[in-house]
């Protein structure tokens, strides 16, 4: 079993990144790590797909790899590299173009998206971006990949040109490509905004308060919880109360994430009480599970020698992974390389 799985490097980590997603590579990495099971990835090479500030980009691919340490992925345990040091990634993804279709692309629904209705003005990049996703799971023979709901169409394609390239070139006992299987993370936990329960907690609102940073101290977080959006009513006795209380499920949401404990354990403690007594045992909570990263954090992000070095060890171990099936791909389409 080989699990390969990538993130965009964007600055400004928060809550609802680690509990949607970076939590649940540790615990893949803590089940089966054994230094070349895990591969985890910053998609530095998916971030020029749109507009951006180089800079900023440098800079987040940096502030990421500290986050993701500090979170608890071990580059001594796991393979943690950026796509860029990797040039296999955009290797693959041209020699993969010559197999997907433009109606398999036309029909991504991220595509549809992000795109809008000015799709004649998008970069290529954009448009092809899913083909770039299949050569980064592809390239190292990945058996499972960890996908949200979001995700899951691009998966589904990358296991479509991985059967049509094999079937188009390759004999029937002598496939190039692993099909990937998917991964539902368990408890994949869905964090809202601390000021509107019914949008995700996002690191592009204007607003600082409707997010838990990474990088926040236990005084900003408390300080967020108490002013988080509520209604005036107390916490229900039954999960079903919380229907149609978008803010009262999101913070009864939070707790259930960090503290391991079903809803329904949750309001069995708290039912019949107010957010006053609520609001701090979750600020606690947070600040339990929070502070511990957010000083590791610290740590790593001021040491830019320490970082490149993390990045540059995963890179010659991914690059070196990848060599056998990107070989195979090139012979396979009778392309020579001296």
């Amino acid at each position: 079993m080989r699990v390969v799985s990538g993130i965009q490097p964007t600055g400004n980590l928060h809550l609802g990144n680690y509990l949607g997603a970076i939590r649940n590579w540790v615990r893949m990495q803590d089940e089966m790590g054994d230094g070349s099971d895990c591969l985890f990835f910053l998609a530095d090479l998916h971030a020029i797909s749109q507009p951006h500030i180089p800079a900023e980009l440098a800079s987040a691919t940096l502030e990421m790899t500290a986050a993701l340490v500090a979170c608890g992925i071990d580059p001594n345990r796991s393979i943690l590299f950026n796509q860029a040091q990797v040039p296999a990634h955009a290797e693959l993804q041209w020699l993969l173009n010559g197999t997907a279709r433009m109606g398999w692309l036309n029909r991504m629904t991220q595509w549809k998206d992000k795109a809008g209705k000015n799709r004649e003005g998008q970069s290529v990049a954009l448009f092809t971006y899913p083909v770039l996703q299949a050569a980064d799971v592809l390239l190292y023979q990945a058996t499972h990949v960890p996908v949200g709901e979001d995700q899951k169409q691009h998966l589904e394609l990358a296991r479509d040109i991985a059967q049509k390239f094999n079937n188009d070139f390759c004999s029937e006992n002598a496939p190039v490509f692993t099909l990937p299987e998917p991964i539902v993370p368990p408890e994949a936990a869905r964090i809202m905004s601390l000021r509107d329960g019914s949008a995700k907690m996002s690191k592009s609102d204007p607003s600082d308060m409707s997010r838990i940073n990474l990088s926040d101290d236990a005084d900003e977080i408390m300080k967020k919880v108490k002013k988080a959006k509520t209604d005036p009513e107390p916490l229900p006795s039954e999960a079903a109360g919380l229907e149609g209380r978008p803010e009262a499920l999101n913070l009864v949401g939070i707790y259930c994430a960090l503290t391991g404990k079903t809803t329904d354990e949750v309001l069995g403690e708290f039912g019949g009480q107010g957010f006053g007594v609520f609001k701090p045992a979750l600020g606690e909570v947070l600040v339990e599970t929070v502070s511990p990263i957010t000083t590791r954090f610290r740590e790593l992000k001021a040491d830019r020698e320490a970082l490149d070095a993390i990045l540059a060890r995963g890179a010659a171990r991914a690059r070196e992974m990848g060599l056998t099936t990107l070989g195979k791909a090139y012979e396979a389409l009778g392309v020579v390389r001296w």
